[in-house]
C-alpha cells in the first residue's frame, strides 16, 4: 500500500523525468515496465526537493533506529549526502553516511568505502530503498506505522472504489473489508445507498457506525463523489474508536480525501455512460392464470366460481384486449432499463510551498418508472454535481495553512405519492392483471364490472398500478457546502516531535421541495356497441398542475485544537495526543430551534520499541446534551498491546516461511449517545397544553387527543381548556454502553506475498434505552424510558489476500474477506409471557415471533402428529382442510394460539455470515479484476401480497397473483409436501396465511459484485498530445447471482413495504491522464 508521502515521492519522480515507463531491459537482461534514471536530477531545487522526501520517509517509519545510511556509487552518492544534510536540518538527526567506490583504492585512506566506516551489527540503510518502508493507516485524529498498530482497522484505498460507476460509495464497500456489512434494501436513484454495518448489530436501536470526511462528521457518504476518495479506514475495537466516547460505540468511518502533491500540474479525466436493469423482479400472473386459480380457491372453499367460462375464454384468446385486457403492471410500468452516467475532471500538482487539489464531477441516473408523455417529470430520477478544492499551503518552514472547500448540488424527482416508492411497487403488485388495459391512444382506460351487451361481466376489476399516473409529482432540490480550515504549527522550538493543530469546520445546507399537485387525469372505460365496436365513457375532466414549495436548512460547525507528540529515542518510540473539540447542530428534527451539541477532550499515548513490543493508551471524555448535567460527561478508556514475534531471534529460522507474526488484543469502554427515544427526555413531563374539546363531542377519527377540555357550570357551551401529559420522563436517561475485547493476529507468509489477519472480538452493551414492559398495567401512564436493556455480541473476521508475479509481464492477485457476527439479547423488560422462548431474550436481535409449520394437512396428518411428537393433534383457528398448514403446539396445551410463536427459529435480515472475494490479474497493458459478495444465515419473511394470493391493503380477495403462487401452491392435482404455499384460501386465510417458518425464506446469496475490463493504451501520440493515461474500461455491478431465495433480490424484502428494485450495471469508461 502506499502511503501518502510515498504516492509524493513517486510522482515527483515523474514530474522530473526520472521515472519513466515502458519496457526496458536492465543490465541482468530482465524486462521491466518502468526505470528509475537519479542522473535525470540536474538542478539544486530537484537535489533539496528529493532530500526532504529521503528525509521524510525515514524519519516517518525509522524515526532514529538505524546507525548510518549507504549510497553506492555513483548515483547514490549525492543521494545519501542530500538526505543526511535534510535530516540534520529539519529533523534534529545527525546520521552518519558512507558510500563506495567503483574501485578499491590502494593509496591514500584506502579501503572500498568514503566516510563513516561500518561495523559489524550496524543498522544501515540503502537509500535507494527508502521507498519500501513500513505503510501506515488512518486512525482517529492521525496515523499510525501498521507494523505498529494494535487497534482492529481495516482499510480500502479510493482507487478500489471506482472500478465500477455507483452512486453511493456504501454500495461498493461490501466485500471489501472485514467486519463491513453492507445491506443495499433499495435501488431508488438519490435514496440507493446500502445501511452500513460495523461489527453487526450490538443494539436494537440506532447501530449505524459514526462517518467522519477528513476528521469531521457527515450524516452518510451517499453524496460523496468516489473519484475525491484518497482512502477509506474503519475502526471496529475499542482502542481504534474510544476517543469518539460517547458516538464510538458502533465503529467510526474515516473517509480521507485526496490532496495535492509537489510536482508539475496533473489533469485527470474520467467519464462513464451505463445501462441500468432490474436485477430481478417479481413476475406476476396472467389474466387467464389468475381467473383460474381465483375460481380455485373459490371451489376449495365451498364457493360458487366468480369468473365464467366466457370470460376466462376471452382471457385466454386476448380476442378483445380492451374489454378483457392482461396487462402484467410491473412491465407495463417500469422500463426494461435505463441510463446513467459519471463524469470527473481532476486537477492536483504545487510547488514546494503550495499543493493543490481540484475536482469537478457530475452524475446522472435514471429512473425505471415509465412517464408516458405527461407534462411533466413522472420518473425516479437524480442528479447531483460535486466539487472540491484541498489546498495546502506552507506558510513557513514550520507552518502549513490548509483549506478543504467541498458541497454539492442534487435534485430528485419523484412521483407526487405519501407512500414513496416502497408503495407504488406495493399497488403495482396488488393490481390485477385485468383492471385496465392501460394507455389507449391517449385515453387512460379502466375497465369495467358492469354487464356488456354481450352478457359477459367481469365480476370485479381490482386496483390498477397506474395510482401515480395523472397524481403530479414532486422535486427535491439540496445544496450543501463544507468548509474545513487547518493549521498544523510544528514546535520543535519546544521540544523535538511536538506540533499543534487547529482546525475549525462550517457546514449547511438548503433543501427546497417542490410540488405539483393536481394534474389530474380524465379516465374512460369502455362500452360495447351494437356493431361490436368499443367506444369510451369518461369520467372526470383534465385539471392544472398547482406549484407549491417548502424550504429547508441545516448549519453546523466543528472545532478541534490537539498537541501531537512523536519522538524516538534510540530503540524506543513514544506518540502522544491531547485533543479537545466541539461541535454545534442547528436546526435538529426534534425542537428545531434548539441547537445541539457536544464537546470532549482525547488523550491518547503509545509506545514501542524496535517495532516489536507496542501499547497503546486511549481516553475520551466527552459529552452529549441529550443527558441531565449530573449524568451529561464520562470516561472512555480503552487499552491495548501488541508483540512483533517475528523480530525475535528465536523466530529467525521460520522467516523463510513465516516472514511477518504480530499478536495484538485490546479491551475498552466506548458509549453511544444516539439511542432513540425523544430528546430531552431528562426533563420535566411534557405536557399538551390549551386542549378543548369535549371527550363526549369526538367524532373524528384521531380526535381524543385533544378531548381534555372540560364543561364549567351548568352552561354545556362553555369550556375550560384541559392540559394533557404526553410522556413520563426520566432524569436518570443516559447513554449506551459498551466494553469491547478483540484479539488479532497478523501473519504473512512466503516474503509477504500471503498476507493474514484473524481477529476475534466480544462486546457487551448495557443501558439499552426501553419502556419496561414489566411494569403493572395498572399505573394509568406509559412508563417512562430507562437504560435497562443489555446485548451481547461476539464474533469472528479472517482476510487473506496473495499477491504475485509470474514472470516480467503477468501479476495476479485475490483475497478472501470472511466474516461472522452472533449476538443475544440478554435483557428486554418484556411484559410476562408464559413460555421463554415468546421473549426476545435470548435471541438474536431482530429475531421473528413466528408460528413453527410442520406440513401440509392430510388425512394421514393427525395419526402421524401424535406419532412423532407423542402427544395429542392440536385444534387450530378454524376447522383444517387438506392442504391447509399445520403448526407445531410449542406448550403442549393442544391448541394452536399466541402461545404457540416463538423467536427460536430461523435467522434475521442481517446475516450472520459476510465473505468477499477479490480475484483479479494483470497482463501487460490488460488488466481483469473481479470482486464477489456473499452472506448466509439470513432470511426473509414474505408477506402481503408475496404471502397471501388475490390479497391487497383494502380487499384480500381481488388483489394481485403473483406467478410464483400458481406452481408452488399446494392443490389437489399436486398435493405436495414439499410445495412454498398451502391450499390457496379465504375461508382459513387467517390460519394458513399467519406468519410462521412458512414464510420465512432462505436469502442466502452469491453475486458477482463487480467486474471490470480495463486497457490501458501506450502509442506514440500520447506523448504529443501530454497523456501519460488512457484507459478504456468495461465494469458491471450485480450481473450475476447465485441463490435459492425466489421472491425478488435476495438482499431486497417482499414485505408489506417492498423496495425500489436493486439495478445490474453494465459501464463503459475511459480514463485520461495528462
Amino acid at each position: 500500500m502506499l502511503t501518502q508521502a510515498k504516492r509524493e515521492f513517486i510522482e515527483f519522480m515523474m514530474s522530473a523525468d526520472v521515472l519513466r515507463f515502458g519496457n526496458f531491459v536492465t543490465k541482468s537482461g530482465r524486462n521491466t515496465p518502468y526505470f528509475v534514471n537519479t542522473g535525470n536530477y540536474r538542478t539544486g531545487k530537484q537535489l533539496a526537493t528529493l532530500g526532504k522526501f529521503y528525509a521524510r520517509l525515514i524519519h516517518e517509519t525509522l524515526g532514529d533506529r538505524f546507525d548510518a545510511m549507504f549510497g553506492p556509487a555513483y548515483k547514490g552518492i549525492p543521494l545519501a549526502a542530500v538526505t543526511a544534510a535534510t535530516l540534520s536540518q529539519e529533523f534534529d538527526l545527525d546520521k552518519p553516511y558512507f558510500f563506495n567506490r567503483k574501485e578499491e583504492k590502494d593509496h591514500g585512506e584506502g579501503g572500498s568505502f568514503v566516510g563513516y566506516k561500518p561495523v559489524d551489527g550496524d543498522r544501515i540503510i540503502l537509500v535507494e530503498d527508502v521507498t519500501a518502508l513500513e505503510e501506515v493507516e488512518i486512525v482517529a485524529y492521525g496515523t499510525q506505522k501498521k507494523v505498529t498498530m494494535t487497534g482492529a482497522i481495516a482499510s480500502v484505498k479510493g482507487e478500489e472504489l471506482t472500478r465500477v460507476s455507483v452512486g453511493s460509495v456504501s454500495n461498493v464497500l461490501g466485500g471489501q473489508m472485514t467486519g463491513l456489512t453492507t445491506v443495499q434494501y433499495s435501488g431508488e436513484p438519490g435514496a440507493d445507498a446500502a445501511e452500513i454495518f460495523i461489527r453487526g448489530k450490538a443494539t436494537w436501536e440506532n447501530s449505524s457506525p459514526l462517518i467522519q470526511v477528513d476528521g469531521v462528521d457527515r450524516e452518510s457518504m451517499s453524496d460523496i463523489d468516489p473519484n475525491e476518495i484518497e482512502s477509506i479506514s474503519i475502526l471496529k475495537d475499542a482502542s481504534a474508536t474510544a476517543v469518539f466516547g460517547i458516538r464510538g460505540a458502533n465503529g467510526v468511518i474515516l473517509i480521507t480525501t485526496k490532496r495535492g502533491k509537489e510536482g508539475k500540474a496533473k489533469i485527470s479525466f474520467t467519464t462513464s455512460a451505463s445501462v441500468l436493469m432490474p436485477t430481478k423482479m417479481v413476475e406476476q400472473a396472467s389474466s387467464y392464470d389468475y381467473a383460474r386459480f381465483h375460481n380455485q380457491m373459490m371451489s376449495g372453499d365451498g364457493k360458487s366460481a366468480l369468473f365464467s367460462d366466457g370470460v376466462i375464454q376471452k382471457f385466454a384468446d386476448g380476442s378483445d384486449p380492451i374489454r378483457f385486457p392482461n396487462i402484467q403492471w410491473a412491465d407495463y410500468i417500469m422500463k426494461s432499463s435505463t441510463l446513467q452516467s459519471q463524469h470527473n475532471l481532476n486537477i492536483s500538482g504545487g510547488t514546494d510551498k503550495v499543493r493543490y487539489f481540484i475536482s469537478a464531477g457530475a452524475y446522472t441516473q435514471g429512473g425505471l418508472f415509465s412517464e408516458f408523455d405527461l407534462p411533466y417529470n413522472l420518473s425516479y430520477q437524480y442528479r447531483r454535481f460535486n466539487y472540491r478544492t484541498n489546498l495546502d499551503m506552507d506558510v513557513t518552514k514550520t507552518t502549513t495553512l490548509s483549506f478543504n472547500i467541498s458541497g454539492n448540488v442534487n435534485n430528485s424527482d419523484q412521483p407526487r405519492t405519501s407512500q414513496g416508492s416502497s408503495g407504488l411497487i406495493k399497488n403495482m403488485y396488488y393490481a390485477t392483471p385485468f383492471s385496465s388495459p392501460g394507455i389507449i391512444d391517449g385515453k387512460l382506460v379502466n375497465s369495467s364490472d358492469e354487464t356488456y351487451s354481450d352478457g359477459l361481466k367481469l365480476p370485479f376489476t381490482g386496483g390498477t398500478g397506474m395510482g401515480y399516473y395523472g397524481n403530479g409529482f414532486s422535486q427535491t432540490s439540496n445544496n450543501s457546502l463544507n468548509v474545513d480550515v487547518i493549521l498544523d504549527q510544528k514546535m520543535d522550538f519546544l521540544t523535538k516531535g511536538l506540533s499543534f493543530k487547529v482546525k475549525g469546520s462550517y457546514n449547511s445546507s438548503f433543501t427546497v421541495n417542490k410540488v405539483g399537485s393536481g394534474g389530474s387525469i380524465a379516465t374512460y372505460t369502455p362500452v360495447l356497441m351494437d356493431d361490436g365496436s368499443i367506444a369510451y365513457r369518461k369520467f372526470g375532466e383534465n385539471t392544472d398542475v398547482k406549484y407549491s414549495y417548502t424550504t429547508g436548512k441545516a448549519r453546523n460547525w466543528y472545532m478541534e485544537a490537539s498537541f501531537n507528540y512523536n519522538r524516538t529515542f534510540g530503540d524506543h518510540t513514544v506518540t502522544a495526543l491531547v485533543l479537545y473539540n466541539q461541535q454545534k447542530e442547528y436546526y435538529p428534527k426534534l425542537y428545531s430551534d434548539i441547537p445541539h451539541g457536544y464537546v470532549g477532550l482525547v488523550g491518547r499515548v503509545t509506545y514501542d520499541w524496535k517495532s516489536r513490543y507496542m501499547a497503546e493508551f486511549n481516553v475520551g471524555y466527552n459529552g452529549s446534551e441529550n443527558f441531565a448535567s449530573d449524568l451529561r460527561f464520562s470516561y472512555f478508556p480503552a487499552g491495548s498491546i501488541g508483540w512483533v514475534m517475528s523480530e525475535e531471534k528465536f523466530f529467525r529460522p521460520l522467516k523463510s516461511v513465516v516472514s511477518f507474526l504480530k499478536l495484538r488484543a485490546s479491551v475498552g469502554l466506548v458509549g453511544n449517545d444516539n439511542i432513540g427515544g425523544s430528546r430531552f427526555m431528562y426533563m420535566a413531563d411534557p405536557y399538551n397544553v390549551g386542549l378543548g374539546d369535549l371527550a363526549n363531542r369526538v367524532t373524528a377519527s384521531g380526535g381524543a387527543t385533544n378531548a381534555w377540555g372540560y364543561g364549567f357550570g351548568t352552561d354545556n357551551g362553555t369550556v375550560s381548556l384541559g392540559a394533557r401529559e404526553v410522556a413520563k420522563n426520566n432524569p436518570a436517561v443516559t447513554w449506551e454502553k459498551a466494553l469491547k475485547r478483540n484479539y488479532g493476529v497478523d501473519i504473512n507468509f512466503l516474503d509477504d506475498r500471503l498476507k493474514t489477519t484473524f481477529e476475534y472480538y466480544k462486546e457487551r452493551r448495557n443501558d439499552i434505552l426501553l419502556r419496561d414492559g414489566t411494569a403493572p398495567g395498572m399505573l394509568g401512564f406509559i412508563t417512562p424510558y430507562s437504560n435497562l436493556g443489555s446485548v451481547d455480541s461476539w464474533g469472528w473476521e479472517l482476510s487473506l489476500k496473495w499477491n504475485d508475479k509470474i514472470g516480467d509481464n503477468f501479476r495476479y492477485w485475490a483475497g478472501i474477506n470472511l466474516s461472522y457476527n452472533q449476538n443475544e439479547i440478554l435483557e428486554k423488560k418484556e411484559a410476562p409471557q408464559n413460555n421463554l422462548y415468546q421473549y426476545q431474550k435470548g435471541h438474536r436481535i431482530g429475531s421473528r415471533s413466528q408460528y413453527v409449520f410442520w406440513r401440509f394437512y392430510d388425512e394421514d396428518t393427525p395419526a402421524l402428529y401424535e406419532q412423532t411428537f407423542n402427544r395429542p393433534f392440536p385444534t387450530h383457528e378454524s376447522i383444517l382442510q387438506n392442504g391447509d398448514a399445520v403448526y407445531v403446539d410449542l406448550n403442549g396445551d393442544r391448541k394452536i394460539d399466541a402461545n404457540d410463536a416463538s423467536y427460536d427459529y430461523g435467522f434475521t435480515d442481517d446475516p450472520e455470515y459476510m465473505l468477499g472475494i477479490n480475484l483479479g490479474f494483470s497482463w501487460k497493458n490488460l488488466e481483469i479484476s473481479t470482486q464477489w459478495t456473499g452472506a448466509w444465515n439470513v432470511s426473509r419473511m414474505i408477506s402481503d401480497v408475496f404471502r397471501q394470493p388475490f390479497y391487497s391493503s383494502s380487499n384480500s380477495e381481488q388483489g394481485g397473483l403473483l406467478a410464483y403462487h400458481l406452481d408452488h401452491t399446494w392443490t389437489p392435482e399436486n398435493p405436495s409436501q414439499s410445495s412454498e404455499y398451502p391450499r390457496a384460501t379465504i375461508e382459513n386465510s387467517t390460519n394458513n396465511y399467519a406468519t410462521s417458518t412458512l414464510y420465512e425464506k432462505d436469502a442466502k446469496y452469491l453475486r458477482l459484485k463487480t467486474l471490470q475490463v480495463a486497457y490501458n493504451f501506450h502509442f506514440p501520440l500520447m506523448k504529443k498530445l501530454g497523456l501519460n493515461t488512457c484507459q478504456l474500461a468495461f465494469a458491471g455491478y450485480n450481473l450475476w447471482t447465485i441463490t435459492p431465495y425466489l421472491w425478488g433480490d435476495p438482499e431486497a424484502r417482499a414485505t408489506n413495504a417492498p423496495s425500489y428494485p436493486l439495478s445490474k450495471t453494465y459501464t463503459l469508461s475511459l480514463k485520461l491522464g495528462f
